[in-house]
């Protein structure tokens, strides 16, 4: 058994697609009309093709009890280009615990998506800001061999 792909079903196929190339820079890279898959593949199904794969029409979207997680390498030229957009929030920008920036927004049919800054990325910023290796391992809750793999140094 292996898992392959997640899935959304989406209302409106053209204004999913250009949503996802637009803010998060995917593409298609297959495409079989009632279905895509983009790059890093996350798969988008026609609501109606969906159900009549499921045999009813009992679909509901903005459940808020999932996600799509991405990762961004530049987190803070992400959150400019945010500014372009016209989004439903979760919630803005926040730093969580550990350190890592994420912002939460819906797409056009209400699935959640995630955006966070990268785990490495965060541990460089915080190196730039000053801190020890040892004192990033602290605040970010991680291995300090981890951090020391995400600031490209393979030893203490």
């Amino acid at each position: 058994m292996k898992f392959r792909n997640p899935m959304l079903i989406v209302a409106d196929m053209d204004r999913s697609v250009q949503f996802y190339q637009k803010l998060l820079g995917l593409d298609v890279i297959l495409d079989f009309g009632a279905n895509k898959t983009l790059t890093g593949g996350l798969c988008l199904q026609t609501l109606e093709s969906w159900e009549t794969f499921i045999e009813t029409k009992k679909v509901s979207f903005g459940a808020n009890n999932a996600e799509m997680y991405f990762e961004e390498d530049d987190f803070d030229d992400f959150a400019e280009k945010l500014k372009d957009f016209a989004l439903q929030y979760v919630h803005d920008i926040k730093e969580h615990r550990w350190g890592q920036r994420v912002v939460r927004f819906y797409d056009p049919d209400q699935h959640i998506i995630e955006v966070g800054e990268n785990m490495q990325a965060v541990c460089k910023r915080f190196l730039a800001e000053g801190m020890t290796p040892q004192q990033i391992a602290g605040r970010m809750d991680v291995p300090l061999t981890y951090v020391y793999e995400s600031l490209g140094e393979l030893t203490e």
